[in-house]
């Protein structure tokens, strides 16, 4: 199987080539220098027993964090908060699992938990410590290193960082930032997916938090294939620090980085709310018309939205290493991803393994990883729309670009998870 994601990992660098914008121009260290990156990476957290205790300890950190952001769910929403089979302090019972009152409220607290490492300038380090990392080893321009850099921690609010030469990109440069950001995962959201998996995949905070890191070498070098450099941009090679207007003190910044994370959980909610109504009308249309189909064709096709993307992405879930027996079920997760959003996505990845059906453990680290970003439609939306409010004489570039962007964010996706394919090994660091 190893053997598989390694050749799927390949198939992937030439189809992202094949839809090159201009082949001849393709930057080949880019693409080696992030694959290097993301096997180095992945090499030293999957092989090496430095490694998995570092992953340990980043996923007892991230769980202990969690864990501490339910105090103040529990506190304001009560037993709606409390998690399936989970006992409150004054002895109440669970109602089950609601995601609008267990998950989603994370974000709130993350969210000012980033800003409050902001405001001590921990975060900005850290974003420049990566940037500095791509921008040499990668040699492309600075501005792209410190969005990409920031896209693993942050999301859309990722471009403010580089505000100031947002205006100044080259088409590559913006297919870039809008690839890293679908390709990625905002810390406040990777809350919600831990808490919607912690139960079924206990050591999965650390790997959303390799996913992501290992996510945005894969966008960049996807990007730079499908929409090559040809242009000279104005900070190539140039290390910039992160835009950052520093809150006056550490109470505003959490107050304001609590203001950000309501504002992100009331426009997830509206989201879900709006785009699953849409897709479940959408669904039922298809599935009226196909039906007619197999009856007049005497045929047998799953004409299901879920199916039918299942189908789509069958020969891509092959590829990246998941198992024969498991591959119809997680090429229909990783497909629906792609329209229901990853929130849907994660959540029937958690009711399929918890329904009895017997998931191997490799297909449920794959799956992990391939879903770990920001790739399906309606981020288009979110992040053309939130990128072209900073630059307005920019949008044309930027809606011509967005279905490019959202393409190259799957295939990093698929990268990723084949990477995990290729270094995974029955280890306890995996899955318990």
């Amino acid at each position: 199987m190893r053997l598989i994601s390694v050749l799927g990992y390949v198939i992937l660098l030439v189809f992202a080539w094949s839809l090159s914008t201009n082949r001849k121009n393709v930057n080949w260290r880019v693409v080696s220098w992030g694959a290097a990156i993301q096997i180095t990476f992945a090499g030293f957290i999957f092989l090496f027993p430095a490694g998995a205790k570092l992953f340990l300890f980043i996923n007892r950190v991230v769980i202990a964090v969690l864990d501490s952001a339910m105090a103040g769910t529990e506190f304001v929403f009560g037993r709606l908060a409390l998690g399936p089979g989970a006992i409150g302090s004054a002895g109440e019972t669970s109602l089950g699992y609601l995601l609008a009152f267990q998950a989603l409220p994370t974000i709130v607290f993350f969210a000012a938990l980033i800003a409050l490492l902001y405001y001590f300038g921990i975060m900005t380090k850290i974003i420049q410590g990566f940037s500095f990392l791509f921008t040499k080893l990668m040699k492309i321009s600075g501005a792209e290193s410190c969005s990409a850099a920031s896209n693993i921690f942050v999301g859309v609010e990722s471009a403010l960082v580089i505000k100031p030469y947002v205006g100044k990109m080259t088409r590559s440069e913006l297919n870039t930032i809008l690839t890293c950001g679908m390709a990625t995962i905002a810390s406040s959201m990777m809350a919600v997916y831990i808490f919607i998996l912690k139960d079924q995949f206990p050591t999965i905070a650390g790997h959303l938090v390799s996913a992501s890191i290992m996510n945005a070498p894969a966008a960049i070098m996807i990007s730079k294939l499908l929409v090559p450099e040809c242009g000279i941009p104005k900070t190539l090679g140039v290390n910039i620090k992160p835009y950052y207007k520093k809150d006056s003190n550490m109470f505003a910044a959490i107050i304001g980085g609590a203001n950000s994370g309501i504002k992100l959980l009331v426009g997830i909610v509206a989201l879900l709310l709006a785009f699953l109504g849409l897709v479940e009308l959408l669904d039922k249309i298809i599935g009226l018309l196909g039906g007619n189909l197999n009856n007049i064709f005497n045929i047998n096709i799953d004409w299901s939205l879920k199916g039918l993307l299942g189908y789509l992405f069958y020969p891509f879930t092959v590829i990246i290493g998941v198992p024969l027996a498991d591959v119809g079920h997680i090429a229909r997760i990783i497909g629906e991803r792609s329209v229901l959003t990853e929130v849907a996505a994660f959540q029937d990845l958690a009711l399929l393994i918890n329904s009895g059906v017997k998931l191997s453990p490799r297909s449920i680290v794959i799956a992990t990883y391939a879903l770990t970003g920001f790739a399906h439609v309606a981020s288009i939306a979110i992040f053309v729309g939130g990128i072209s409010a900073l630059v307005p004489e920019r949008m044309k570039d930027l809606t011509q670009l967005g279905f490019k962007a959202l393409l190259g964010a799957t295939i990093a996706n698929l990268l990723t998870a084949s990477i995990a394919g290729i270094f995974y090994a029955n280890s306890s660091i995996l899955i318990q």
